[in-house]
């Protein structure tokens, strides 16, 4: 049975599922979570449909979040989107459901659904909910239409990036043929910025700290946004698929893990690929190769991190000197 077939069992079978996605939502994993749960409510309006995470304010135009702290979850069916790694997933523990699916286009870290749809060719999550609708043979409404498109034109930065297929464009012309929608006018939810993240963004450029080596950077405080307003749920990492990371001559990793997902998806960038410990030379054959990720931990341990960072970082520029670089 066709995977997407399989999944669209599961949510005939459950009456009560949540739609989770991860930390620091942006575009793609607002629009797939808010498109499902659409999706779901439009051909059974029976059943009960949470969608769960902290709010970001700067896209608050998909919807609003659901609180489930009182919710009994032993009976239910956790959907997990746009999500690689289990301590990123926001607002759900997975454990304490009795059925978990995952669809996310990120190169796998975690396996922790007892369905898992993962391509990393996909240019977005919200392209994968467009592929589970058409291969299930469900008409889209122009709500979901806008929430899809606008999840795949902020991942792909408007079919910028070469990772947008034409398995993309193929599906986004159905999309638009179904729905109708006014894809012009729906870019002004996406680009439109607020006054205080202007004048953020200018502050950091005013005081930007410029090393010998040519490197900027600012140290930003909590302190510092709140004096501003600034909601940092709205961050983002970027996606290495766009950057030149081919052309690269070295990328240098926290973790082993990490290392190990760009030689996957990269393996011509084999001998230019590290952690950082190795690079400098602290980590060898396999041990003490990990700068280990402080997420979920108390401020001490984000501070051990920094300084752990700090001097490799000192490391390699004194390493680099030696060399004439």
């Amino acid at each position: 049975m066709n995977i997407y077939k399989q999944i669209f069992k599961q949510i005939k079978k459950y009456d009560t599922i949540v739609i989770a996605r991860h930390i620091g939502a942006d575009p793609d994993a607002l629009g797939s979570q808010f498109a499902l749960k659409n999706i779901i409510l439009e051909l059974f309006p029976d059943k009960k449909i949470y969608t769960v995470g902290n709010p970001a304010s700067r896209f608050k135009f998909f919807g609003s979040q659901d609180k489930i702290d009182n919710l009994n979850t032993s009976k239910a069916m956790c959907i997990v989107l746009d999500t690689p790694d289990i301590k990123r997933i926001d607002g759900a523990n997975i454990n304490n459901f009795e059925y978990v699916i995952k669809i996310d286009h990120h190169p796998i870290i975690d396996k922790y659904a007892n369905i898992e749809v993962i391509d990393d060719n996909a240019c977005s999550t919200c392209q994968l909910i467009l592929e589970f609708a058409f291969a299930n043979k469900i008409n889209l409404s122009k709500s979901v239409g806008e929430k899809l498109y606008l999840g795949i034109v902020g991942d792909t930065d408007r079919f910028l990036h070469d990772y947008t297929s034409p398995k993309t464009f193929k599906l986004v012309s159905k999309l638009l043929e179904q729905t109708n929608i006014d894809f012009t006018g729906l870019y002004g939810y996406l680009y439109q910025r607020p006054i205080n993240e202007v004048r953020f963004e200018g502050y950091i450029y005013q005081n930007l700290t410029l090393t010998d080596n040519g490197v900027a950077y600012i140290k930003i405080t909590d302190k510092l946004m709140k004096e501003y307003g600034v909601d940092m749920n709205n961050h983002r990492a970027t996606n290495i698929k766009e950057t030149k990371i081919e052309q690269m001559d070295l990328i240098l990793c926290a973790t082993v893990s990490h290392k190990q997902i760009v030689l996957n998806m990269y393996p011509e960038l084999t001998g230019k690929v590290y952690t950082l410990k190795e690079y400098v030379g602290i980590g060898k054959e396999g041990k003490n190769m990990d700068i280990k990720d402080p997420w979920g931990c108390n401020i001490e341990t984000y501070k051990q991190c920094a300084e752990e960072i700090k001097q490799c970082l000192e490391m390699l520029i004194d390493n680099n000197s030696k060399k004439g670089i």
